[in-house]
């Protein structure tokens, strides 16, 4: 049975440091891309960072030169190391990953159960 478990998070002054991590397992064919989305209350959920299976990273702008995605391809796992957070990174943040079927290319998609990071001001 395909998971992603998820931990790290919590609560956070302004300018301060968080963690978070997720593994992947039980995943149908190999996983693809990872990353992390997140959701903020009456806003939709928006990409933060994924990372291919080569380590090739992508940043929301947002985020550009506070967060750093990096990945275990072995263990089919990744980390988000995020710094100089903002009260307008608060939000729901969920992992996510990729697999792709060889013989169709039909992508299946893979979402952990979410963890709140909170920065005060």
């Amino acid at each position: 049975q395909a998971q992603v478990k998820q931990s790290g998070g919590g609560l956070v002054q302004s300018g301060g440091s968080l963690r978070l991590s997720c593994t992947a397992s039980g995943i149908l064919f190999s996983v693809n891309d990872m990353g992390w989305y997140r959701e903020a209350p009456e806003r939709e959920r928006e990409l933060v960072a994924t990372i291919t299976d080569g380590g090739k990273a992508f940043y929301a702008d947002s985020v550009k030169g506070r967060f750093t995605i990096s990945r275990d391809n072995a263990e089919n796992a990744i980390a988000l190391q995020m710094n100089a957070l903002k009260p307008e990174d608060t939000a729901e943040y969920y992992c996510w990953a990729e697999s792709r079927d060889p013989e169709d290319g039909t992508s299946y998609n893979y979402w952990g159960q979410g963890t709140q990071v909170t920065v005060s001001s």
